[in-house]
């Protein structure tokens, strides 16, 4: 399948889509943030300096999850009082999911829209919800900053002000975030994976490995 195609309106050079969906990409020479339209990129801003970052993960990566073949091809990076966390853009050749990255613990979500959720400031710790049948426990509610954007994204995202993330488990080990990102509120269902099951290639390198 071709890949979509366009030149940066800043500088132009050739903007190559990896994922024919995407609504947003970021240049990788003039560092420009570019909203796709129906005919062409809009520059929306710019990419500051991204933080250093320490996951081997890259725009590029290539894996495997849940026996589907999965490509990196956008990052979202936050910054929160314990540090910053990734999360990761990933397509599937069944759809686009998340791979949330943050000190070296790993969770694939997918969006669940649809269902009913709590609204911003009413999630509270301890509380359950139920989405398909599992039960969910709130376990951490986290106040996070908007810190950086590279690759490609299936949303308008960035210069973000402070995000309320709540996080909850179930019983039997599957994983929900709910984002307060927007005025209305998105969730993802997911679970946690260990990094040697998602079998990934085309890593970052590191002096001494």
């Amino acid at each position: 399948m071709t890949q979509p195609a366009a030149n940066c309106p800043n500088c132009g050079a050739k903007i190559v889509f990896r994922w024919s969906s995407s609504v947003q990409t970021v240049c990788e020479y003039c560092k420009s943030i570019l909203v796709r339209t129906d005919v062409d990129l809009k520059k929306v801003g710019q990419v500051a300096d991204l933080p250093a970052n320490s996951s081997p993960i890259q725009i590029g990566t290539e894996g495997v999850y849940n026996h589907h073949a999965l490509v990196v091809v956008g990052r979202i990076i936050y910054e929160y009082d314990q540090g910053t966390w990734n999360e990761w853009h990933v397509v599937l050749n069944n759809g686009s999911a998340w791979l949330s990255d943050a000190q070296d613990e790993y969770v694939v979500t997918f969006a669940a829209p649809g269902r009913k959720l709590p609204a911003a400031g009413e999630a509270q710790v301890g509380q359950r919800y139920t989405w398909d049948n599992e039960i969910y426990t709130a376990t951490t509610i986290t106040k996070a900053h908007y810190c950086g954007v590279e690759g490609e994204l299936p949303f308008q995202y960035w210069d973000k002000e402070d995000v309320v993330f709540v996080d909850l488990m179930s019983a039997g080990g599957k994983f929900a975030t709910l984002d307060y990102s927007d005025e209305t509120p998105a969730l993802y269902l997911g679970e946690a994976v260990e990094f040697d099951d998602l079998k990934l290639e085309n890593l970052r390198k590191f002096e001494g490995w």
